[in-house]
């Protein structure tokens, strides 16, 4: 029987559910991998940057999230922001899991030397995102408030680690970061100009047991049980995933719990108004946009 693959995400829940037996306990016969946004073992099309880039522009990179959705991930399951789990799921690219999702802190940041103090500053303000990643659904969904559309810019920089690098070479005027670089940032000074934290869902491929999912989550319940009552205890395990350029700079015991798995159903309404946001927003071309039905895209409906 194959093993449940399990894809770290940068946050701590399944590091716990390793160190502490949580799987073992469950009868779940898995290998934990690091296939996340941040390390060399992350999908070629989103690695970050070996180092900081150089001069003072930023390429637009136009592969993210669901890029490697499209390509498939190795992983029995594995995450990324809702909406592109969403437009995954309805394209056929595996189910959504519908038993569970996460929320995520997250903000629009800039340099404390900044002229920027208010959403409103950012009109026609380059914010540095990743491209149909979670960033870029929830910079566009917490400006909207502040700035009509045609005055939101973004720049997709790349991955997490990309847009932690643009903004400490000052080649960034705004990113928007998430998890541990949210608290890289918070704590090396750079200002928040605005909370953006979003909702994140997880994927599985064909072919995989529900019932090994389920043993999977009941893991990361117990895990997130131990962050709620303490989870200066399990900071640490941010070192194995933030790039060493990074760590070197920051005190990880200083970080915050992270992503919270929310053990409630991605419903129907959830499904149907985020597909329709998206597509009202014309952030995936037509023939990328799947239009699945909410009981054939999401694994376990309700």
């Amino acid at each position: 029987m194959r093993k449940f693959i399990v894809n770290t995400h940068g946050r701590l829940q399944e590091w716990i559910a390793d160190d502490k037996g949580y799987f073992a306990d469950e009868g779940l016969d898995y290998e934990l991998t690091q296939h996340n946004l941040l390390t060399k073992q992350a999908p070629e099309n989103f690695k970050p940057a070996a180092a900081a880039p150089a001069g003072n522009e930023v390429p637009d990179n136009l592969n993210g999230a669901f890029q490697t959705y499209e390509k498939g991930r190795d992983a029995s399951i594995s995450c990324a922001c809702h909406w592109t789990v969403n437009m995954a799921a309805s394209a056929s690219h595996g189910r959504l899991w519908g038993e569970a999702y996460s929320v995520s802190p997250c903000g629009i940041f800039v340099p404390e030397k900044s002229t920027i103090r208010r959403p409103e500053d950012l009109a026609g303000v380059n914010v540095h995102v990743g491209y149909q990643s979670g960033s870029h659904y929830t910079t566009i969904q917490a400006l909207e408030p502040f700035l009509p559309a045609d005055q939101i810019k973004l720049k997709f920089g790349g991955g997490p680690a990309d847009r932690v690098d643009q903004l400490l070479n000052g080649i960034a005027p705004a990113a928007t970061v998430f998890g541990m670089q949210y608290y890289v940032m918070e704590q090396l000074g750079f200002r928040k100009i605005l909370d953006s934290t979003f909702m994140i869902a997880s994927l599985i491929p064909d072919g995989v047991d529900v019932e090994d999912v389920r043993k999977y989550y009941r893991a990361l319940r117990r895990a997130q049980a131990d962050i709620d009552r303490m989870h200066q205890s399990y900071t640490h395990f941010y070192k194995n995933e933030l790039p060493e350029r990074h760590l070197k700079l920051v005190d990880v015991r200083r970080f915050g719990p992270g992503e919270r798995i929310v053990f409630e159903p991605y419903s129907r309404d959830m499904y149907e108004t985020t597909h329709q946001w998206v597509e009202e927003r014309h952030i995936f071309d037509a023939d990328k946009a799947g239009h699945g039905a909410y009981e054939d895209a999401v694994a376990c409906p309700v």
